[in-house]
């Protein structure tokens, strides 16, 4: 119980000092998927759940940009071709000024096996139909919206 009473802390505190350096916050995710249709997936260290990988837009970078690093800093993957736009979500759980770019990535390199640290516990490609238990639901979301045709929404 004391862990996830941490774990929300922590993702309450990165958010507040997101807040105090940006008042509108900015994060992109990448749907990587391969040729098998299976999905990348990160599990962080303080935030459960399974999720796509990425993170926050710094000054001075486009979202194709910081999708780019995200990717490699989290996965140890390189984009071989431009990521296609799925859409742009409101991310009221975050705060009510957070908004996340979500990206289609089908090209890529995989560029070693990244080693487990405090961020992120483990990045891992699933099939679609076997996704771990604790895939988040707005993880199982966009991938509906992308592989069902189910309606895009506009929150996250």
């Amino acid at each position: 119980m004391v862990a996830p009473i941490r774990e929300r802390l922590n993702l309450h505190l990165m958010h507040l000092s997101s807040l105090l350096k940006r008042p509108v916050t900015l994060g992109v995710k990448a749907v990587v998927t391969d040729v098998d249709e299976r999905i990348l997936l990160v599990r962080h260290g303080y935030l459960p759940g399974w999720h796509f990988p990425g993170g926050g837009v710094e000054a001075g970078e486009t979202c194709v940009q910081a999708l780019a690093r995200e990717l490699e800093e989290e996965a140890m993957i390189t984009i071989d071709a431009p990521p296609l736009l799925h859409g742009v979500f409101h991310n009221v759980h975050a705060s009510r000024r957070d908004h996340v770019v979500v990206y289609l990535v089908c090209r890529f390199r995989i560029l070693g096996q990244r080693k487990p640290d405090w961020e992120i516990r483990e990045a891992r490609f699933f099939p679609r139909s076997m996704l771990p238990q604790g895939t988040t639901m707005a993880t199982r979301a966009r991938l509906a919206e992308i592989f069902e045709k189910a309606p895009i929404a506009v929150h996250w």
